[in-house]
């Protein structure tokens, strides 16, 4: 496909407005701050932009309530692979395994380029239970009906879903097995403004990690993860002295490294899904879904 060939149809992106008194235009410069108002003044006299079911100039003034619509014409995404395999498949969900690349979700910029539209080609309405990283590859959950959907996600939040991750991490630690209870919650970063990493102020949040393998200067884990925290095994192998091989955000203790490092969606890092364990939302029977590592994570 060439360079300029655009990979999807374009998409209206809604925001509703919480607080009336702004006008249009400031509204779109605060509310998508990857792009400056000269940018979002170009959009709307393109007629991109909508309020109220009509296209606006830029200087009306919303209303609390109001949903401003931005379409989006067809653009080129980033490249990302988007082969998958198929780990488990029935009339009530089916379970996939997502390479490292590939965005989970549409956003920054990928829509069609995401395991969501893909998956959703082969099993339409199929909608995941949780999501991955960019970077990391493993085992996804989709829901195919709306009963499953809703009996997966009460498990998922009565910690009722095992999962285990494969690592690899820097460093060899002396111990087996430890127990990492780092809160993690939001601090300032100098690019991002703010990006979740080990905070006394943030939550609970706890991981087994286990050592599977000792190498030279690097170690292959697995770790269970019993709670579910933005970016929680990076920020928890980091905070206890591993950092995850490639990782261009997390450094010693769990916090960003200094100066001005890679973006969370950075693919460096080796992390993989490997296992989810749950009880079928039909059946009640006991599944076991295991996602095959790459090979340097086996």
């Amino acid at each position: 496909m060439s360079d300029d060939v655009p990979s999807n149809s374009g998409f209206a992106f809604r925001s509703q407005v919480r607080a009336g008194g702004e006008r249009v235009l400031a509204f779109l410069t605060r509310e998508y701050r990857h792009s400056d108002a000269e940018t979002w003044a170009a959009r709307l006299a393109a007629g991109e932009v909508e309020v109220r079911g009509v296209q606006a100039r830029g200087d009306e003034v919303l209303r609390a309530g109001d949903v401003v619509v931005w379409h989006r014409p067809p653009w080129r995404e980033e490249a990302a692979p988007l082969d998958y395999a198929v780990l488990l498949e029935d009339d009530a969900l089916v379970a996939v395994s997502k390479p490292s690349g590939l965005p989970t979700l549409p956003g920054a910029g990928f829509l069609t380029h995401t395991l969501l539209t893909q998956v959703r080609l082969r099993y339409p309405g199929a909608s995941p239970l949780h999501r991955l990283g960019r970077g990391t590859s493993g085992a996804v959950l989709f829901a195919r009906t709306g009963e499953a959907g809703a009996a997966l996600s009460r498990a998922w939040r009565e910690h009722e879903v095992g999962k285990v991750y494969r690592a690899l991490g820097a460093g060899v630690p002396e111990w087996d097995t430890l127990d990492i209870r780092t809160p993690i919650g939001p601090v300032p970063h100098p690019r991002l403004g703010t990006v979740f990493a080990a905070s006394a102020d943030g939550k609970a949040s706890r991981s087994v990690a286990h050592v599977r393998e000792r190498r030279a200067g690097q170690t292959l884990f697995d770790v269970a993860i019993h709670t579910g925290r933005p970016h929680q095994i990076r920020i928890h192998l980091a905070a206890a002295g591993h950092p995850l091989v490639g990782d261009p955000l997390y450094g010693p203790g769990g916090l960003p490294l200094p100066g001005l490092p890679g973006l969370p969606g950075d693919l460096g890092y080796r992390l993989h899904a490997w296992t989810l364990h749950f009880r079928h939302p039909v059946t009640g029977a006991a599944v076991r879904v295991e996602a095959p590592p790459p090979p340097d994570l086996r």
